[in-house]
């Protein structure tokens, strides 16, 4: 059993902006995959499904950003899933837009979303998908733009690394983080 979780904030005034980059992953998987209908269950929407033997959840948290660790810890214990299989996609304002990186566990970093769940879950070890949506514009309030809807060129340039972050989630389930990593984490020329 596996757990893919998208970080945003739930309403509409948020769908579209820089933040919501993991429910856009997690979303976009959902159409893909053809799951159940979404639910409402441990402070989230969740969906479900089978990848081939795999019973996989989808899970996008009704908590807000700053608190996603609740969500996240509540699906968790109500299924009862052990940490490593947990997948957590998010936006990365460190991250050039159009670029993805994969990581099997680590800290953090400055993502306040990522900080709630290390410390709801008391762990770092469990694989991530970071979705650029960077550099920030010089003077820009971090706080603010993270919250401004993307531009229609940046769409544009946003589009294929949310396929990639897919493409990743993928192989993760497959078993081949580290060929994901190889793949995804490369440096852009």
């Amino acid at each position: 059993m596996w757990a893919v979780v998208g970080l945003g904030n739930p309403g509409r005034q948020y769908a579209a902006s820089r933040h919501n980059v993991g429910f856009m992953v997690v979303r976009k998987l959902f159409d893909r995959w053809g799951f159940e209908r979404w639910k409402r269950r441990f402070l989230a929407k969740v969906s479900y499904g089978r990848r081939g033997k795999e019973l996989v959840y989808l899970v996008l948290p009704q908590t807000f950003m700053n608190r996603s660790g609740e969500a996240v810890s509540a699906l968790r214990s109500g299924l009862g899933l052990p940490v490593e299989c947990l997948i957590v996609a998010y936006d990365d304002l460190d991250l050039a837009l159009g670029t993805i990186r994969v990581r099997k566990d680590g800290g953090p970093g400055t993502h306040r979303g990522m900080q709630s769940v290390v410390e709801a879950l008391g762990s770092e070890a469990f694989p991530r998908v970071r979705v650029g949506i960077g550099p920030l514009p010089e003077e820009a309030d971090p706080a603010k733009f993270v919250l401004e809807p993307f531009t229609p060129e940046e769409v544009e340039r946003l589009e294929p690394s949310l396929e990639a972050a897919c493409q990743a989630v993928e192989m993760i389930l497959e078993g081949a983080i580290y060929q994901a990593m190889n793949l995804f984490n490369r440096k852009q020329t």
